[in-house]
């Protein structure tokens, strides 16, 4: 499958991969929730081409992750802020985040503490069922066909799960 491919896929991780599954692309979601906007500072934190971060930027924009608003006239400049719908990625971040600090953070321990500013305390993010409000993992979960899946005849990602709720 080709890369352009993923996002006419009948999941929703595919399609949310065709908008973020690039490594430049969650390096800049990430210094936009650290409170980065600038293209300048985008690129120096990351060290790679003008073109990457003008690429990963206008990919994101384009699919309304981020807004891009001018904030100087002559010579023109912009800053990239997220969306409503950007803001959405949080949990996203968040769980790739402790999923770092968890397996690949040093003797020293995770190098960013999240601190919820509600109660002061420093936190961890975990998984919450919408409905009862209990933790959820990932055996906890059973899936099943939902209304946007194809039909059996057709090809889908479940394609080669006898039954998805048994995957893992």
């Amino acid at each position: 499958m080709k890369w352009d491919d993923l996002s006419a896929q009948p999941c929703s991780i595919s399609r949310v991969l065709a908008v973020i599954g690039d490594r430049w692309t969650l390096m800049i979601l990430r210094d936009c929730f650290l409170g980065i906007r600038r293209f300048e500072l985008f690129q120096r934190r990351l060290g790679v081409s003008r073109t990457i971060v003008a690429d990963r930027l206008r990919t994101l924009v384009q699919a309304g992750v981020l807004t891009r608003q001018a904030y100087q006239n002559n010579p023109p400049r912009h800053e990239y802020r997220l969306t409503d719908k950007g803001l959405d990625l949080h949990p996203v971040v968040m769980a790739i985040a402790h999923f770092g600090d968890t397996h690949y953070a040093g003797e020293a321990g995770p190098p960013v503490l999240r601190r919820h500013k509600g109660c002061g305390c420093d936190f961890h993010p975990v998984q919450v069922c919408s409905e009862c409000g209990e933790p959820v993992t990932a055996r906890q979960v059973e899936t099943r066909a939902g209304p946007g899946l194809p039909a059996p005849s057709e090809i889908s990602p479940w394609s080669s799960v006898e039954d998805p709720a048994r995957a893992v």
